[in-house]
C-alpha cells in the first residue's frame, strides 16, 4: 500500500506529526484530510459524469444530423458560411484572428 515504506517508517512519520501537531490536534487533522480526499473523489466522479453527459449529447447531435449524401462527414459551419458568404466577406478577417508578432526588445 505505502511502497516501500515499512512499519518502522511509519512509526517515525507518526511520532514526527505527533511533535509537530500535538496530540489534540489529530483528529481535526484527520477530519481535514478525510473531507478533503472525499471532496477530491466527488469532483472526480462528477467530472466523468460531465464528460459522460457531453459524449451522449455529441452522439445525439450525430444522430439527429446525419452527414450528407456523398460526404464522409458533416460540414464543418465556419466553412459552410464562407462557402455562403459574398465575396468580400470573405476576405474579412476578425481583429481576433490576426495573430500579432509580440514587439522585440534589444539585449543589452
Amino acid at each position: 500500500m505505502f511502497g516501500s515504506l515499512g512499519i518502522t517508517e511509519l512509526v517515525l512519520i507518526l511520532i514526527i506529526v505527533l511533535i509537530i501537531f500535538g496530540a489534540g490536534k489529530l483528529p481535526q487533522l484527520g477530519e481535514g484530510v478525510g473531507k478533503a480526499i472525499k471532496g477530491f473523489k466527488k469532483s472526480v466522479h462528477e467530472a466523468d459524469a460531465i464528460e459522460a453527459e457531453a459524449q451522449a449529447q455529441a452522439a445525439e447531435q450525430t444522430q439527429a444530423h446525419p452527414p450528407m449524401a456523398g460526404q464522409g462527414q458533416a460540414p464543418d459551419p465556419n466553412k459552410v458560411a464562407l462557402q455562403i458568404a459574398p465575396a468580400s466577406e470573405k476576405a474579412a478577417v476578425p481583429s481576433e484572428q490576426v495573430a500579432r508578432p509580440e514587439p522585440v526588445q534589444p539585449s543589452r
